[in-house]
């Protein structure tokens, strides 16, 4: 599986920044609740890591992952579609 900081070359600079600021919700989230990233991994399913590489918005990391750990912590995302091609995610706290 390739590693983010090899894919990121092929993502666009909003998408990465869109990535990166997920994962800073979700660790300001998790501290905010009190938890570690050895809760946060363990209530997700997880290892330690996957959960310091979703917080340091590394782009490798499977979506699957990055959404559970935003809804295990209240975040829900809405995808919207503006009328240019490029889509757009907004993240909120629930």
């Amino acid at each position: 599986m390739a590693q983010g900081k090899r894919i990121s070359a092929d993502i666009d600079s909003n998408a990465l920044r869109a990535i990166k600021d997920m994962g800073a919700a979700a660790k300001l989230a998790r501290t905010s609740a009190g938890d570690g990233q050895a809760t946060a991994a363990a209530r997700l399913g997880v290892h330690v890591q996957t959960i310091a590489r979703i917080e340091s918005g590394e782009p490798g990391v499977a979506i699957g992952h990055v959404l559970g750990m935003l809804a295990l912590y209240g975040i829900t995302t809405t995808l919207q579609s503006p009328p240019e091609s490029s889509a757009k995610c907004a993240v909120t706290e629930a």
